[in-house]
């Protein structure tokens, strides 16, 4: 929703997920790397990463889920440092939508960082309506197995909170106003 009306202003946004999952189909490296890491079945088609086999074992098993990092970190970097250079040189600024800022240490080459939070119980539906696949014991795995909320809030220069009950579009517009000026 955030990054939605960014766009709506104008703003481009890097959206790492949507990216990562390109990248997890299309790069080559990263294919045979997640094919050798998790076997044959990580593909349920040549198109179709299978994301809940991935998830069953990453979110298990810390080194495989090191490993599949070691292996795609890198990559989404070189795209997002590729989609930078591809950005209009009079556009104001940019966003990097990503859920792991701070654990993979991006924070660190960005300027400022924005962090959206909402209480858990709407975080788990909002992916149980995304992922079909999971369970809310999986979410919670996940949630779990990330940074606290709280450390995030800590680290961030700003921080928009979602949660369907405050209005959100206002906030949007004041960092927007802010960062143009």
């Amino acid at each position: 929703m955030v990054c939605n009306v960014f766009e709506v202003l104008g703003i481009p946004v890097y959206y790492t997920d949507l990216r990562t999952r390109n990248i997890q189909i299309y790069d080559q490296d990263v294919v045979a790397g997640i094919k050798t890491l998790f076997g044959e079945n990580a593909y349920s088609s040549p198109t179709q990463l299978n994301r809940e086999l991935i998830a069953q074992n990453v979110f298990k098993d810390e080194y495989k889920l090191a490993k599949l990092n070691a292996l795609v970190h890198p990559k989404v970097f070189e795209d997002f440092q590729m989609w930078l250079q591809q950005q209009a040189p009079d556009c104001p600024y940019i966003l990097k939508e990503s859920a792991l800022t701070f654990e993979t240490g991006f924070n660190k080459k960005l300027d400022k960082v924005i962090v959206v939070i909402a209480n858990e119980k709407t975080r788990i539906k909002r992916v149980l309506e995304r992922d079909s696949f999971r369970t809310e014991a999986d979410i919670k795995g996940i949630i779990d197995s990330q940074m606290l909320e709280s450390e995030k809030v800590k680290m961030a220069n700003f921080t928009l909170v979602n949660d369907e009950m405050e209005l959100l579009v206002p906030e949007v517009l004041k960092l927007d106003a802010l960062f143009r000026s």
